[in-house]
């Protein structure tokens, strides 16, 4: 199996910041400040980090150091106007340039819980917006006693991503563009049956996500995904031609770097709660309305999870060594065994901060 591994790592900084492109009446004109979360996806080459399964480590205190300047501070000092994609992009540049981080696939920044800037492999600008709404539905087409068969509820949530570099606006695409085309939808969604809305009568995460993108997509050209989330630990992104799917846990467990050097702390035995994300992929069934039952996600791979969770990684036979993106590879070889649809796994040590690897070939990074 042909592989690809990004190391990903995130820091967090408090700022005070306004934009004076936008509108004197706009709120985000005025001074104002965030809680920022920025992340990084790179691809590093072998022997960059101080020592094989370090990556992370370096990559996070890298990053650490690249926005420690705009901790506790005016943006505006630093970024002339401090949009979140112009974060982005400063923080982009600096770690190539300054902190000399190679291979820099994906830089991320957060501005609140429910909205960010994700720039691609290309530089491209993909905005994106959080959404919730509350709603039932039953799924017509599950065999007989399947849970899901029977009327129950979910608390969903949506995120738009838009590629605002599609578009024609000299800046990016406002986050109140996006709550105008979305209002119209919570209001049919919300608080009702999914199964008596017009085209969601069998109504999968997989096929709410592809309901949405048939009617914002001409509202909205630059949409690039919608992702729905069933569950906090499950959902679907649609890109308007392919279904994905993924399944998170965490696991409990502790680990040994092997080839730390003598002394350092992570040669010891210490421990995590990691973040496990399974990512599938598998063509829509008609029938169904799902690429993979969620449910048998989870009955296949649960003896793989209860051979990792709450056991000392460090003692697999078959792993050379239980840094974070040698689990995620063997993570991937072993589910494949067990779940084909498997085609990348992401897994976090800390909140952002782990490693991603992946079979399929996607030139762009699906966010969740």
């Amino acid at each position: 199996m042909n592989t690809t591994s990004l190391f990903c790592a995130s820091a967090g900084f408090e700022s005070a910041c306004r934009i004076p492109a936008l509108p004197a009446s706009h709120r985000a004109h005025g001074l104002h400040g965030h809680s920022y979360f920025a992340t990084v996806r790179a691809d590093l080459p072998a022997g960059w980090a101080p020592f094989p399964g370090g990556e992370v480590e370096a990559l996070r205190e890298r990053l650490a150091a690249c926005v420690a300047p705009l901790d506790h501070g005016l943006l505006n000092e630093q970024i002339d106007n401090p949009t979140d994609e112009n974060i982005a992009r400063w923080i982009r540049q600096r770690l190539a340039t300054e902190f000399g981080v190679p291979g820099i696939q994906q830089v991320g920044i957060q501005s609140t819980t429910h909205s960010g800037v994700d720039l691609d492999v290309s530089g491209k600008a993909h905005v994106w917006r959080r959404y919730r709404f509350q709603a039932a539905h039953q799924l017509p087409n599950v065999p007989l006693g399947h849970k899901c068969g029977r009327m129950h509820g979910h608390g969903f949530e949506v995120i738009l991503h838009a590629n605002q570099d599609l578009g024609e606006r000299d800046l990016s695409i406002d986050y109140d563009h996006l709550d105008e085309i979305w209002a119209p939808f919570h209001a049919q969604l919300n608080y009702h049956c999914l199964n008596e809305i017009e085209g969601l009568h069998n109504p999968t995460s997989e096929v709410i996500s592809a309901w949405l993108w048939d009617r914002i997509r001409p509202q909205l050209p630059e949409l690039s995904w919608v992702t729905v989330y069933e569950t906090g630990s499950s959902g679907a992104n649609f890109d308007g031609a392919n279904y994905r799917i993924w399944k998170e846990m965490t696991l409990d467990s502790a680990v040994q770097l092997k080839r730390a050097p003598d002394g350092h702390p992570q040669r010891g035995i210490h421990g995590h709660t990691f973040t496990l994300r399974l990512h599938l992929s598998a063509p829509l069934d008609a029938v169904m309305g799902w690429t993979v039952d969620f449910g048998d996600v989870k009955t296949l791979f649960n003896p793989l999870f209860k051979a990792l969770d709450h056991h000392p990684l460090h003692e697999i036979p078959s792993l050379a060594d239980s840094d974070t993106a040698s689990l995620a590879a063997w993570i991937l070889r072993e589910g494949c065994q067990v779940l084909p649809q498997i085609d990348r796994v992401d897994l976090y040590e800390t909140r952002g901060s782990g490693a991603l690897v992946s079979a399929a070939a996607a030139d762009e990074l699906i966010p969740v």
